[in-house]
């Protein structure tokens, strides 16, 4: 795991390890090389024989990650010595291994596999999340708390607005993995230098051939140097854990003690104060999340990639690349078992309401005041009612205004739940960016 023994069951994911290890990269090159030679032989390229003696060894070969770790760390790529053992195995048919390609062409196309697995993984979790946290949101659409800006408090929302804040990220984020599939999951065939030359015109045919069998798309040109696609999806990686970090990062906040305003998942004792239950999961959400943005810069530098091929700029991509993706990962597990468990401690959005005053009411007081005089005058009772409150003269803001400004039903027109406005709309609303909310489809 890309979080190591210790920390993976907290940072890594076994799922997706899986899918990236070593094992399964080989495999996948194995793959692509009897889809490459079962497509020369359907076009009269190598013989049908040698390329059903190259398809069957392929497909029971597996050699050993670390007898091929030497080869590796002198050829500078994973694919030399698994060609090697290939062509081994493959006997009379050795001289048709591989032929007209080059190893990055079957790097890339193996990467392509992988990151199909890896994205049908995260494209679940993706989805699964943002259905959970569109069902919190639809059930906590009017209840009342206190919004927050700039850590201050505001004024009132409701529980269910702030949920669909994170469920609108998750949701357009797997809008975006839809969108990102077509330019990434793509075949690598173009030779040593780009150009083809080895493949003797048969370069398109076998492409189309390729993709059909190993069920990825066709490029339009050749991709070795050009990593854009690879860069977009880190950049979607990061969106991914960003919004999840953020999500994180409110539960710590609005579970901390002084607040208890929502509890979600089962927290973490201390070793000495046995009164704590640190939000260990929530916490783990906002690292994932800072720890793919750093990545995502070195992923930005691996674009600038030098001539036709860059051992630099790939050597970068591929010591980056599966961290995110292992994190991603972690994330959305993570992710969903929070949203799962997430439940508001009306206690707490009560007390908050209590010390507060009332003051988070001022906003509405000088709109309200302000239908029957001027603006101007209308915000400088409503500081002079805060000044009160501040002062101790009057116990809440409703109570200054009373005297202040009488004739007015102040305690009704100022209760939090008349002033969440189109909170509760927009948290309803995140049901219409899901497939399925509270068993319904929307």
């Amino acid at each position: 795991m890309a979080a190591g023994t210790l920390f993976g069951q907290l940072y890594g994911d076994g799922e997706m390890a899986a899918i990236l290890s070593d094992r399964a990269a080989i495999a996948a090159m194995l793959r692509v090389e009897a889809a490459l030679a079962r497509a020369q032989a359907g076009l009269g390229v190598i013989p049908a024989a040698a390329a059903e003696t190259i398809a069957q060894a392929a497909g029971v070969l597996e050699p050993d990650p670390a007898e091929l770790a030497a080869a590796v760390a002198q050829a500078g790529i994973t694919a030399q010595p698994v060609i090697a053992a290939l062509k081994s195995a493959a006997g009379d048919a050795a001289a048709f291994v591989h032929y007209g390609a080059t190893s990055q062409d079957v790097v890339d196309t193996a990467l392509a596999l992988q990151l199909l697995a890896a994205l049908d993984l995260l494209g679940g979790r993706l989805e699964r999340l943002a259905a959970l946290l569109a069902q919190k949101a639809a059930a906590h659409a009017e209840l009342p708390i206190p919004a927050r800006t700039r850590h201050q408090i505001a004024a009132p929302t409701t529980l269910g607005a702030k949920i669909a804040v994170w469920q609108g990220m998750a949701a357009r984020n797997r809008q975006r993995l839809d969108q990102l599939r077509p330019r990434l999951l793509l075949v690598s065939l173009h030779g040593a230098a780009g150009t083809e030359a080895a493949l003797a015109g048969h370069g398109p045919a076998l492409r189309k051939a390729m993709a059909a069998a190993l069920g990825l798309g066709v490029p339009d040109g050749p991709w070795h140097a050009a990593r854009d696609g690879i860069a977009e999806l880190a950049g979607w990686l990061s969106l991914v854990t960003g919004g999840l970090g953020k999500m994180g990062l409110d539960l710590v906040q609005l579970g901390q003690s002084e607040i208890a305003e929502l509890a979600a998942g089962s927290g973490g004792g201390s070793s000495t104060m046995p009164q704590k239950q640190n939000p260990v999961a929530a916490e783990a959400l906002a690292t994932l999340a800072r720890l793919n943005a750093g990545d995502l810069a070195g992923m930005h530098q691996a674009l600038v990639h030098a001539q036709e091929r860059d051992g630099i700029a790939l050597g970068l991509e591929w010591n980056l690349l599966p961290g995110m993706l292992e994190r991603a990962a972690a994330a959305l597990r993570i992710g969903c078992d929070l949203a799962e468990t997430l439940a508001p401690r009306p206690q707490g959005i009560a007390a908050t309401f209590a010390a507060d005053r009332g003051r988070m009411a001022a906003e509405a007081a000088g709109f309200l005041l302000a239908e029957t005089m001027p603006r101007a005058q209308a915000l400088r009772i409503v500081a002079q009612a805060l000044a009160q409150v501040a002062a101790g003269a009057s116990p809440t803001l409703v109570d200054a205004l009373a005297q202040l400004a009488p004739g007015r039903d102040w305690a009704k027109a100022l209760r939090p739940e008349n002033l969440t406005g189109a909170a509760p709309d927009q948290a309803r609303a995140a049901c219409d960016r899901t497939e399925q909310c509270n068993g319904r489809k929307p």
